[in-house]
């Protein structure tokens, strides 16, 4: 026991230097695991962005242009858009609900929903895909309703019919593809942040009389701002970036249901690399400025937490 007491004051008195030394890897280990993940940075990641720019100005800047002024890939990139546009705010919507829900309330099938919420990232892209086809396509639970032409059918069937809505193969069954692939992403971003965060803000709120709506607006939402910019932008990206969901459903109809990344297989098949590199390079700089906003949301975050 005495001894074991003395080798614990001779510890404590070792000089900070040697305590540091004795913490530390050697200088040629650390030198070591840098390169080696420099080396796998640089050949996983930014030798394949590089590939991209290089092939896609391969022949030079006109050609690269010229990729775009092609009338399907001006309507791929439209239609990619569009999807983002209906997509990203609905996740938007249902995520900040579900995460709302979640985190600030404790109710039966709590982890049930959780598990729903989960979903997409554990199930096939392009099993997310076939799920439509299952459902709305000519064959599917509700297919028949957007397909027949049965006279004694409801009035509703007639006035879809007659308006030729589609949801396979067209815009609809598109967005909802995508809309279901990317929900998670604002949802999982928020939920641990308003967990860790608590509720005694929006209990102060309720108690110096302020509704629902307010403690939501003035309470919630600034203290969640910054995670929630994040969920957005992680979700923007992988709408305008999926290929399985969307190419199960899109029936690949040039200038009409290719989104960007169709476009760039199709083109690819083709063997028009330039062009199809080309494109490509617009979701290549959209993860470059991903990654921008990443680091400026993590670092304006991290100075709020400093600040606070």
């Amino acid at each position: 026991m005495a001894s074991a007491i003395s080798n614990l004051q001779r510890h404590r008195s070792l000089p900070s230097e040697a305590v540091a030394q004795a913490t530390q890897d050697p200088a040629w280990v650390r030198w070591l695991l840098t390169s080696v993940a420099l080396l796998f940075v640089a050949f996983f990641l930014v030798l394949p962005l590089a590939s991209v720019f290089a092939e896609a100005f391969r022949r030079g800047i006109a050609a690269y242009f010229a990729a775009f002024k092609d009338a399907d890939a001006l309507s791929a990139i439209r239609l990619t858009l569009l999807t983002a546009v209906i997509s990203v705010p609905a996740n938007l919507v249902f995520g900040v609900a579900a995460a709302w829900t979640i985190a600030k309330f404790d109710f039966p099938g709590k982890s049930l929903l959780l598990t729903l919420i989960d979903l997409p990232f554990a199930v096939s892209p392009v099993i997310s895909g076939l799920i439509y086809v299952l459902v709305f396509g000519a064959q599917g639970w509700f297919g028949q309703y957007l397909e027949a032409q049965d006279p004694a059918l409801p009035w509703l069937q007639h006035w879809l019919i007659a308006r030729d809505f589609k949801i396979i193969f067209a815009v609809p069954g598109m967005v909802l593809a995508t809309t279901f692939v990317t929900f998670p992403f604002v949802a999982r971003e928020i939920i641990p942040l308003m967990q860790s965060q608590g509720t005694d803000e929006e209990h102060a709120a309720i108690t110096l009389g302020a509704n629902g709506w307010q403690t939501f607006w003035y309470v919630t939402l600034p203290n969640i701002k910054w995670g929630l910019f994040y969920g957005v932008i992680l979700c923007n990206a992988r709408a305008m970036g999926e290929f399985g969901a969307v190419s199960v459903v899109s029936g690949h109809i040039r200038g009409e249901t290719n989104t960007i990344p169709l476009h760039v297989e199709i083109l690819y098949n083709e063997y028009n690399f330039v062009g199809a590199f080309a494109v490509a390079s617009l979701l290549a700089v959209l993860a470059i400025i991903t990654l921008v906003l990443k680091s400026f949301i993590e670092w304006k975050y991290q100075q709020g937490r400093a600040e606070a």
